[in-house]
């Protein structure tokens, strides 16, 4: 028999995943071009020019290409008023080719991104941040339009490694709106026990050694320990944090909120940083806005 030590969890690849549903959305939006003489449409607005944000842009608006959604392309300046960006989502709101909206995080400090994003039409809300959409997500028996993308592709990630959820103990590092709420929300709806761990948590080692699913979304690099999963647990990492490297060219690599080396020799399963949940949000964003046009074509 193997030594424990020779144990390899599975690594899931979330870039293959994503391959796949960004081709299963392709033909989708084929048919729907060939029925309807239309293809869903994605407003990406990005305000100034942090290099991260217009990188992840970029990405989204190539993933837009391949599939053959009609992206949108708003870029505006950093010095823009909150008056005149709101104005420019009420114009995305009334375009009947816009199907989805998404304004890239985050916005310049004299901006309220609580008021811009709560501009945007409920029925294009792609991103699923609108509080409304977030509300119908925390109450059982109801159902929001949209799910948030990365916390829906956690979940995609988890059901197609046909890890099942149900009665699953599952902790939660980190409780961001964007990140670390939501996805407690979904893993409850799916009945898993739930524990967010944060800042303020006592000991959360002892919380995290406990759960058959950890999603970690803390933005600490290396900040979980191998010591700290359970053997066999799922886990999904959603951190991506820039560490020093002197042997890359840019100076830097990236690394998740695991410690992806200790962590593999426990876990069942695992994500990789990079390859993991980062393609499955840009794959989800896509899923939603095919969804919203969708219900525009179908009514």
């Amino acid at each position: 028999m193997a030594s424990p030590s020779d144990h390899k969890a599975t690594v899931i690849d979330g870039k293959a995943v994503a391959q796949t549903i960004r081709s299963e959305i392709a033909s989708e939006v084929r048919q729907l071009s060939q029925k309807y003489g239309k293809v869903p449409g994605l407003a990406v607005v990005i305000v100034g020019n942090r290099k991260d944000s217009q990188s992840y842009v970029n990405m989204k608006r190539k993933a837009c290409a391949e599939v053959g959604i009609k992206s949108f392309d708003v870029d505006l300046p950093e010095e823009i008023c909150e008056a005149d960006l709101i104005s420019k989502v009420h114009e995305l709101n009334a375009n009947p080719d816009v199907h989805g909206i998404l304004v890239q995080l985050p916005l310049p400090k004299h901006i309220n991104e609580e008021k811009v994003l709560g501009e945007i039409s409920l029925e294009k809300d792609v991103d699923g941040f609108h509080p409304l959409n977030i509300g119908k997500l925390a109450m059982k028996g109801r159902e929001p339009l949209f799910l948030p993308c990365t916390p829906k592709g956690c979940l995609e990630l988890l059901s197609r490694s046909g890890i099942s959820i149900k009665g699953k103990k599952a902790a939660v590092v980190g409780r961001s709106n964007i990140v670390g709420l939501p996805v407690s929300l979904l893993l409850l709806k799916e009945d898993a026990t739930v524990t967010i761990v944060h800042s303020r948590t006592k000991d959360p080692e002892n919380i995290i050694r406990e759960a058959d699913i950890v999603i970690a979304a803390a933005g600490q690099a290396n900040m979980i320990k191998g010591s700290w999963i359970k053997p066999g647990a799922a886990v999904i990492d959603v951190g991506t944090n820039a560490v020093d490297d002197r042997t890359k060219k840019s100076g830097y690599r990236l690394v998740g909120d695991v410690d992806f080396q200790e962590a593999s020799k426990v876990a069942g399963w695992i994500t990789p940083v990079p390859g993991g949940v980062g393609p499955m949000t840009v794959a989800m964003l896509l899923n939603n806005t095919l969804d919203a046009a969708k219900r525009v074509f179908e009514q």
